[in-house]
């Protein structure tokens, strides 16, 4: 998990684990500004790339319920939280890149558990467009350095902003991807995939699992048998499946698996 800081609007973000959480207008700029910036990659996005980095005089909320810890220093070293503890008293290595960040807050990053890189299409409310530059960049924005998404009408397109942040060509958080939907007839969206049949199930999750994604995706019309087979052939490949479900309760489900 790595962790953020919030502050007042800035451009400031510290490489490695840590990112400063700015408003939201900090990372809305106009667009021809973005696609400078996007064109430059990562590495346009992060003010402060020293490998050892202090943050100094900052509120701590550690994540566990406990209160607030006023004035600390942070110590990272290569990304990695290395020492915390009160300023002054902490040691802070030499050649360390040093920032006064009095009146701000270090919190751990946040894990959004059910999230989407899509929105719906303002033309057309029943078909959805994922939004590849904008939203792996608010996510961040807002503290959220762990994203799994709670499906996606374009897997292959959400692997792939995936991979780009993985390897370092696009900044977002680590994502975690949920294939689907599986929905059964009447069709939720036009974009979704129709599983009828255990057979049709047992390929789409052998697709998708083939391809690399964390989870599955259930919606509203799946029937019984073929949500039960899909169920089935994900645990077989060590994912979960996730559902918004009126075909089958919950209760039905838990009782089942």
């Amino acid at each position: 998990m790595g962790a953020a800081v919030i502050s007042p609007p800035s451009r400031r973000v510290f490489a490695g684990g840590f990112a400063l959480v700015a408003c939201v207008l900090t990372l809305s700029a106009a667009a021809p500004a973005q696609q400078t910036r996007a064109a430059q990659g990562p590495a346009a996005f992060i003010e402060i790339q020293a490998p050892v980095v202090a943050l100094e005089h900052v509120r701590v909320i550690d994540g566990t319920g406990a209160a607030p810890i006023e004035d600390q220093t942070v110590v990272l070293t290569g990304g990695r939280i290395a020492a915390l503890g009160p300023s002054g008293q902490v040691v802070v290595p030499a050649g360390a890149r040093r920032v006064d960040l009095t009146g701000r807050t270090v919190i751990p990053g946040l894990v959004g558990l059910h999230e989407h890189l899509f929105y719906p299409n303002p033309g057309d409310a029943e078909l959805y467009k994922v939004h590849r530059f904008s939203f792996p960049r608010l996510y961040l924005a807002g503290g959220v350095t762990t994203a799994r998404t709670g499906g996606t009408f374009e897997a292959l397109t959400d692997l792939a902003i995936k991979k780009d942040i993985d390897e370092g060509r696009a900044i977002g958080p680590k994502l975690l991807i949920t294939a689907g939907y599986m929905d059964g007839r009447p069709l939720s969206t036009p974009q979704m995939s129709e599983v009828s049949t255990p057979e049709q199930a047992r390929r789409f999750v052998e697709r998708w699992a083939a391809a690399g994604v964390h989870s599955i995706k259930a919606y509203r019309h799946i029937p019984r048998a073929a949500l039960a087979e899909a169920v089935k052939v994900a645990h077989e490949r060590g994912l979960t499946l996730t559902g918004h479900l009126c075909s089958v309760s919950f209760r039905e489900r838990s009782e089942e698996h």
